[in-house]
């Protein structure tokens, strides 16, 4: 085989290699899990690296606001004041409430929700501490001795789009 035969020989092998490699982008681009669509009804920023689609049930009147507070997965800034990563607030709606909320990243969360029927952008609370507007927390514990454990509460968003149903308690 003289050289010209070896350098051509050469040169189709590369364009195979390439062409191989380019086959392997194209696989890795259509197999490539896309981000989930938000639902028509979900309103909220869904910039963030991942998002949760929050539904909020029992929601007792159009007023105020619903705020949706999330916390990172760390037990000690868990309700803590200034512990948590985000609140959102949508305008209520009555009955249940859709709102998309952005996350940092796929990833454990606990989310608590209240209705903050009066606007005020604060959680109202009874002489006695206790929580005077609608309130509730992802996985839906008991709250009927007090607030819950922490573990109760975790989420794990393993994919943006994921949904999460919250029943509001009200007193």
């Amino acid at each position: 085989m003289n050289a010209s035969n070896r350098l051509t020989g050469t040169v189709r092998k590369a364009a195979l290699g390439l062409g191989a490699v380019a086959s392997l982008g194209t696989l890795a681009a259509v197999s490539a899990p896309a981000q989930a669509a938000a639902p028509a009804q979900c309103q909220g920023d869904l910039s963030g690296g991942s998002w949760l689609n929050v539904e909020v049930t029992g929601v007792k009147s159009s007023s105020g606001l619903m705020a949706v507070t999330i916390y990172a997965d760390d037990s000690s800034r868990f309700l803590a004041k200034k512990g948590s990563l985000d609140v959102v607030r949508f305008p209520a709606k009555a009955g249940t409430f859709r709102g998309c909320v952005k996350l940092p990243k796929n990833g454990v969360y606990a989310i608590a929700v209240y209705h903050d029927a009066d606007g005020s952008r604060k959680l109202n609370r009874s002489g006695l501490g206790m929580p005077a507007e609608g309130f509730g927390f992802s996985n839906n514990p008991s709250t009927l001795a007090g607030l819950p454990a922490f573990r109760s509460v975790r989420l794990n968003v393993s994919k943006p789009g994921l949904t999460t149903r919250i029943n509001l308690t009200y007193p």
